[in-house]
């Protein structure tokens, strides 16, 4: 018989508050246990209630979401799931919050008091019920850092690259697929890869459209090398990251650009991973890297064993590290992973396997 689910609902609306416990219990294994006003109390409250998921506002009194989050994710380690709005304000507070540690995150479809919230009710049990099997990890050190281009003088602004930047040969395509836990894990390699490398790197992460680009730009501004959301047409450039945007897949042409489509969801998503593997599989084989990390299902496995098939070298994230540890199981599982790693002991295995690549022809 399968357990309840526990969740405290922290917000600072009234109204919120009640509409999420009743999309909430209206599933019979969802048991909301409390109800907080803002951050402070649900910090006391999920302390002494000790629930298996809490859903969380960011912009509340005395104490907001982030502060919530560090302070509960410091305490005890609880599966949080962010409800947020669709700004780009909110957006940008989103991707924050998953950096530091929370599991997932449910857009408002409007306001902060939106009689539309029932349409977020399948999405809202799922991610809850998803969030009661996760592992939730606080990422202090990198997702705190401030710009890294302020930081750093050396590093010249992208606009301005000099010429042997712009013609470092493309040798390798790094191919990284996540979901669940997988803005923080990309916080974690993303900002450790070098801008000189002559590889070229693609992220799916499976997130609606206005985020992925709220993704893409943190990550740039805390990277040497250049992340931007992936256009129609975009080049494979070494030292620049391209994301999926949300809502599209993403695959290489043969003419090796970006192609954006709008097909039917693969595995239940758009955009998936597989879509982009299997794509990149024919076209580059050996010069090939392949990066599976946390995330709920399997989406990734089928397009990893393509690339494996056709030369690529590949990497799964470890269990120990993983918020949700489902895709690089399969994958492993599978025996598809050259490598079995922590998220922090990837940036490390990239850089070495492109200058091996490099270093062999």
């Amino acid at each position: 018989m399968a357990r309840t689910v526990r969740v405290l609902v922290v917000d600072d609306s009234a109204f919120m508050r009640k509409v999420l416990r009743e999309l909430l219990e209206s599933d019979p294994l969802i048991q909301v246990v409390g109800t907080a006003r803002d951050g402070q109390d649900g910090v006391r409250q999920a302390l002494a209630l000790q629930p298996d998921v809490v859903t969380m506002d960011i912009e509340m009194p005395r104490l907001d979401g982030f502060g919530a989050l560090r302070e509960l994710m410091s305490a005890r380690p609880t599966p949080v799931v962010m409800v947020s709005s669709h700004t780009q304000e909110g957006a940008e507070a989103t991707i924050k919050a998953l950096t530091l540690g929370a599991v997932d995150f449910v857009a408002k479809p409007s306001g902060s008091i939106s009689l539309n919230m029932h349409v977020t009710r399948d999405e809202l049990i799922a991610k809850v019920k998803g969030a009661a099997g996760a592992t939730p990890r606080y990422r202090r050190v990198l997702a705190e850092l401030p710009p890294l281009r302020r930081e750093i003088g050396r590093l010249p602004p992208f606009a301005t690259v000099s010429a042997a930047q712009a013609e470092l040969p493309l040798q390798r395509i790094v191919a990284i697929g996540c979901s669940t836990g997988g803005p923080g894990a990309l916080h974690q390699i993303i900002p450790r890869l070098p801008a000189d490398l002559p590889a070229a790197y693609l992220v799916v992460q499976h997130m609606p459209p206005g985020f992925t680009k709220s993704l893409a730009n943190r990550l740039n501004e805390i990277s040497a090398v250049r992340v931007k959301e992936a256009e129609e047409g975009d080049p494979l450039r070494a030292g620049q990251v391209l994301v999926a945007p949300g809502g599209f897949h993403m695959i290489v042409g043969a003419d090796g650009r970006i192609q954006l489509n709008q097909e039917p969801p693969q595995h239940g998503v758009r955009p998936a991973v597989d879509r982009l593997f299997d794509s990149l599989a024919p076209l580059y084989g050996e010069r090939l890297i392949g990066v599976i990390l946390t995330g709920m299902g399997y989406d990734g496995a089928k397009g990893m064993g393509q690339m494996k098939r056709r030369g690529a070298r590949t990497i799964a994230e470890d269990a120990s590290t993983c918020i949700v540890y489902g895709m690089p199981k399969v994958v492993i599982e599978l025996g598809l992973a050259d490598q079995v790693l922590p998220v922090h002991e990837i940036p490390d295995a990239v850089i070495r396997l492109v200058r091996e690549g490099v270093k062999n022809g």
